[in-house]
């Protein structure tokens, strides 16, 4: 039976301790909280000014992790060296800007391709499995695939965003995009801006296997305890599963 796997980001585990300079909350405690309750893999996000998760928490995360432990990065040296030294089970590169409060668009990949390729090389070289968090846009994806690719994240912003005919037609081009991915011979992911509700529509899409979430489980829970956040999410993705085979 096919069940979507679910990544939770524990970024603002480690922004809640970044804002006053504490040693807690510790989000490796937090991800080991979410491996109990089900979660398939760990999440984190190592960005160059070292706003949330730092290189600390990489290191020991790549010791604790059960499951998988996933770790998003700009192609810059600093992020790639320690990427390369910690080797986590998979390397998913991303867009950054100093200046955005998250992640406001997929990688620029086509016409990138010889970059994104020596990129995407030397972490296979070092024996990690590369994603590429791209714009759900079949010709990014099919680029994706040219720069050696074995995974391609959708970018699901723009679909968490837009309401009414403009969300349909959002879900549209991330269902086009994945499956794409698919026929590229690659594994899909989905991520950014899901939540308890959006998500729905998105386990749907045959080809998604994975979704990565953070903003919303870790907002939930505040009120009902991580494990209990983890484990509701968990609940609403194999009731779609379920409701999606039965159609």
């Amino acid at each position: 039976m096919r069940r979507i796997r679910l990544g939770v980001n524990v970024d603002h585990v480690a922004t809640l301790r970044q804002a006053r300079g504490t040693t807690y909350p510790d989000p490796v405690l937090a991800a080991g909280l979410c491996e109990m309750a089900g979660a398939d893999q760990v999440t984190v996000h190592l960005r160059e000014d070292r706003r949330h998760i730092q290189e600390r928490d990489v290191r020991i995360l790549r010791q604790t992790v059960q499951t998988v432990l996933n770790l998003e990065l700009a192609a810059n040296e600093d992020v790639l060296s320690i990427a390369c030294d910690v080797k986590p089970d998979l390397a998913t590169l991303v867009p950054e800007r100093r200046q955005e409060l998250t992640t406001e668009g997929g990688l620029a990949v086509v016409g990138r391709e010889t970059e994104v390729s020596d990129v995407v090389a030397r972490l296979k070289a070092a024996g990690i499995r590369v994603s590429l968090f791209v714009n759900p846009d079949v010709e990014a994806v099919e680029a994706s695939a040219r720069c050696g690719a074995q995974q391609v994240e959708i970018h699901t912003g723009f679909y968490a965003e837009a309401r009414g005919a403009e969300q349909a037609l959002e879900l549209k081009r991330i269902r086009l995009a994945a499956s794409a991915g698919a026929r590229l011979g690659m594994s899909v992911a989905a991520g950014h801006g899901l939540d308890y509700v959006n998500s729905r529509a998105v386990c749907a899409i045959h080809q998604v296997e994975e979704l990565n979430i953070g903003h919303a489980i870790m907002g939930r829970a505040f009120f009902v305890g991580m494990q209990e956040a983890v484990r509701e999410m968990i609940a609403l993705m194999s009731e779609e599963e379920v409701r999606h085979r039965a159609r």
